[in-house]
């Protein structure tokens, strides 16, 4: 590609990243009052309602989200969460929807430095205001992250028996972030689609549990039931609409609509919030998301050689979002794994791929710098646009706080992989918790958006 394709490129992308930002400030915000979303009559002029999906770093600048897509993104806004209530407190009983809140884990720091607080304290503000609105269930997401830690777990180790005769095994690429999926999808395509885990993303397998398993215990159609997502990341709102994420046996999308903390947070600071009960809360190891590296590591190393590890110490190679990880033994390097955060750090990764030189048996990726509690739905300064780096700091050392438990040790997991999946092995479980990504757009050169 010239020289001037590049520039036209790179100035795309650079006038792309200011839309986004311009979409994000906080000017001409409307007020939404408790009657408002009572009514299911929150403004329209407020450009929070109408958010734009913005795919961190500008991942998917080549025009890649389309009509259908800008719809479907269109309709997971306040506005709609407002209509749906609406509608419960003027229709007839027999015709509401019960309104479920699942809430990511790297949300809750953002409330808690917002206010002030500790994060079970913001968690009992933020579940008595949801519940003030008309939200009968509020749940957590880390459940549905030990699924899919636990499955992307097995899926290394598979990968690891058959290297020798299957050159897409390794190395395996995580698949919790919807932006570096897209980009992997769009413009990396067959490259790199082999090596992605297949394990579902967090927020898709809570889409699952809550959609399938909750519904039947609380014996619900699932059109009856209405998910809303509470998550860091605007690209979580373009995951919600993928088509694989419609399931069509129970016509429905495993989550209806995702909010980003940004805007739940606009919404309780026009309205009273109120307090509730006190959830237990925990995390799963890793700086700032759902440590998928941390517990792959040490699953490998038990599973295939068998070393226990206690301590994982990181080397940091380029800068703090380029990091490896190494298992030896007498010298020898048995596993080689890297964490790569933020899209320059990816296109590094890409261009060594490309060259033959990743010693990397699995790289944990993510488009947001910092990772998910970096993400851009609860980052950004005051203003929009850039993050807001003392707001990421603090929210770092609040998510660091809250205590850390082992999925392999969650009773809860296991006998819902009995109860509701028919076991691990079975045709359910691969279903409900696992999905495929497949090259879907002709690849653009790398390099050429720098």
């Amino acid at each position: 590609m010239s020289e001037e394709n590049i520039g036209r490129r790179k100035e795309k992308c650079e006038n792309c990243t200011k839309q986004c930002n311009k979409k994000q400030s906080d000017e001409g915000i409307s007020s939404l009052s408790e009657k408002d979303v009572a009514n299911g009559e929150v403004p329209a002029s407020s450009h929070l309602l109408k958010q734009q999906v913005l795919l961190s770093a500008c991942l998917s600048c080549e025009g890649c989200v389309s009509e259908e897509e800008s719809l479907k993104i269109s309709q997971q806004n306040l506005e709609e969460v407002a209509r749906v209530l609406g509608l419960n407190k003027k229709c007839d009983v027999s015709k509401h929807q019960v309104l479920v809140v699942s809430v990511c884990p790297q949300s809750l720091p953002f409330f808690a430095v917002k206010y002030g607080l500790d994060i079970p304290e913001a968690t009992r503000k933020l579940c008595g205001f949801l519940k003030s609105l008309g939200v009968q269930y509020v749940f957590d997401t880390t459940l549905a992250a030990g699924f899919s830690i636990l499955e992307s777990q097995r899926d290394f180790v598979q990968r690891y028996s058959r290297r020798h005769h299957d050159s897409q095994a390794l190395p395996m690429f995580t698949s919790s972030c919807p932006g570096w999926i897209r980009y992997a999808e769009r413009v990396l395509g067959s490259l790199v689609t082999p090596h992605i885990c297949t394990a579902r993303s967090p927020q898709q397998i809570m889409g699952c549990l809550v959609k399938d398993y909750f519904t039947k215990q609380q014996k619900l159609s699932p059109d009856k039931l209405y998910h809303i997502m509470v998550a860091p990341c605007f690209d979580k709102k373009l995951e919600a609409v993928r088509e694989e994420f419609y399931n069509s046996l129970l016509e429905c999308r495993d989550v209806d609509c995702v909010l980003t903390s940004g805007e739940v947070f606009h919404m309780m600071e026009q309205m009273k919030v109120s307090l509730a009960g006190d959830p237990a809360l925990v995390r799963h190891q890793g700086r700032g998301s759902e440590g998928f590296l941390e517990h792959i590591f040490k699953y490998a190393a038990s599973e295939l050689f068998s070393l226990d590890v206690e301590e994982i110490t990181y080397k940091t190679l380029r800068n703090r979002d380029f990091q490896e990880v190494c298992l030896e033994r007498d010298g020898e390097v048995l596993l080689q794994f890297a964490s790569v955060y933020g899209f320059r750090n990816i296109q590094t990764l890409v261009h060594r791929m490309r060259k033959g030189h990743v010693p990397y048996q699995l790289v944990e990726v993510l488009s947001c710098p910092g990772g998910c509690v970096s993400g851009r739905g609860q980052a950004q300064g005051e203003t929009g646009g850039r993050v807001d780096k003392a707001l990421v700091q603090q929210m770092e050392e609040a998510y660091s706080s809250l205590p850390v438990r082992l999925p392999d040790t969650n009773p809860g997991l296991h006998i819902l992989y009995q109860d509701w999946l028919e076991g691990q092995d079975s045709t359910y479980a691969k279903t409900l918790l696992h999905t495929q990504y497949t090259q879907t757009i002709t690849m653009l050169p790398i390099g050429t958006i720098v």
